[in-house]
């Protein structure tokens, strides 16, 4: 069988602050949408709370600096980042004559939340994605940022014309609809899920550790044998929010004890896949910064990297131009999206690679890369696949 992982970037609809071609645009929308939700949790508002998420709101569009103050946005749906939904009580006071200000004194006055706008994937991309997926030809694919179940079946059904039996998506904790799912072939039997959503953050009393989830499938194969595959979307690289790497160091740790109480209670074909969101140390790439519990010194875990049977890691032109990575530019600092296999999963490992002719190699770029082979419908970055290519394993089963 072939096992593989693919970052989609969203297969119908994406957040516009997350947009490839706005993306650094967008951020500072994303870091006030994280801050907006935060404070709005609190049980009571500080007037620096309110000041906090005026600006945030401000930020994102929902409120606009006139020659008079700030005033709510009346173009919100055209140029906002975000809506603000106010379900139930008062949030926001807004009178024409002045300045919008917050009446709620905390969580408890009012129902709602900052949304951020989604904007239709560019078609060709969408179509784009769906071909990287058909001729990667993965018996069962982990898909990241996939907006949700209904989207995950849509786009089998309409767009690789049922060639998975079984779409599946657990919803996680990330509010911008991006979460991990997996297709799998119908010869294979999804026996149970098992849903780490609520796994509490051991650093931060009350918080939910993963930035998504680490939904854990065990699939029963064709053959009678028990796969478990471990599904991830680590913490991002961005300091939106602070620093990302203690997070995402305590997000591997947790996975690695998931790997570790399985390998306890007798799983032997165990693999953990998706987007790490690290790559390696670019003057020691034996070092693995926030990753080590799984990629360590003493773990048991087997990256596909390092496998004698792991093909060429691209698709040159030029030999002499190797790039090792997944993401962008694919130096080894983008090797971010990996398969970790137990040892005895490892030992079954015929084969594999690095999908790349999906893969533009950034939204900066305004030419195709020269380093590996691209679709010929690819003529801009908007039509990539993703900025991730896909990885994959062959499995003798």
């Amino acid at each position: 069988m072939r096992l593989a992982t693919f970052n989609v970037e969203n297969l119908f609809a994406r957040a516009k602050a997350m947009d490839n071609a706005v993306r650094d645009v967008g951020q500072p929308a994303l870091a006030a949408f994280e801050t907006f939700n935060r404070i709005a949790a609190h049980d009571v508002y500080t007037e620096e709370d309110k000041a906090a998420m005026l600006d945030a709101l401000l930020t994102l569009g929902v409120l606009t600096q006139t020659r008079d103050g700030r005033r709510l946005n009346p173009h919100q749906f055209d140029t906002a980042w975000a809506l603000l939904r106010e379900n139930r009580g008062d949030f926001l006071a807004a009178p024409s004559d002045r300045e919008p200000h917050i009446v709620a004194t905390g969580r408890g006055d009012w129902t709602g939340w900052v949304e951020l706008i989604t904007e239709p994937v560019d078609e060709l991309a969408t179509r784009m994605t769906a071909r990287v997926i058909n001729d990667v030809g993965a018996d069962a694919i982990c898909l990241v940022e996939a907006e949700n179940r209904p989207a995950l079946a849509r786009f089998n059904d309409d767009l690789l014309g049922g060639r998975y039996g079984h779409a599946m998506l657990v919803d996680g904790n990330d509010p911008r609809g991006i979460d991990v799912g997996l297709l799998c072939t119908a010869e294979i039997a999804i026996d149970w899920v098992r849903s780490h959503v609520d796994y509490p953050d051991p650093a931060v009393e009350g918080k939910r550790l993963f930035s998504r989830d680490c939904p854990l499938y065990k699939l029963r194969l064709p053959g009678g044998e028990d796969l478990y595959l471990l599904l991830n979307h680590l913490k991002s690289q961005s300091f939106a929010s602070g620093d990302p790497d203690p997070l995402r160091t305590r997000q591997s740790a947790a996975v690695r004890a998931i790997y570790d109480a399985l390998r306890a209670d007798g799983a032997e074909y165990v693999a953990v896949l998706g987007d790490f969101n690290k790559g390696p140390d670019r003057r020691d790439p034996k070092k693995h910064p926030t990753l080590e519990a799984l990629l360590g010194p003493g773990t048991p875990l087997v990256s596909c990297f390092d496998l004698d049977a792991f093909g060429e890691l691209f698709d040159p032109k030029d030999d002499e131009q190797e790039r090792p990575g997944t993401f962008q530019t694919c130096n080894i600092s983008n090797r971010l999206d990996y398969i970790l296999l137990s040892p005895e999963l490892a030992a079954k490992v015929t084969g594999g690679g690095v999908f790349r002719k999906g893969l533009w190699g950034g939204p900066e770029n305004k030419n195709p890369p020269k380093l590996w082979s691209i679709y010929p419908e690819l003529t801009a970055a908007r039509h990539a696949a993703s900025d991730h290519a896909a990885v994959w394993v062959d499995l003798d089963f």
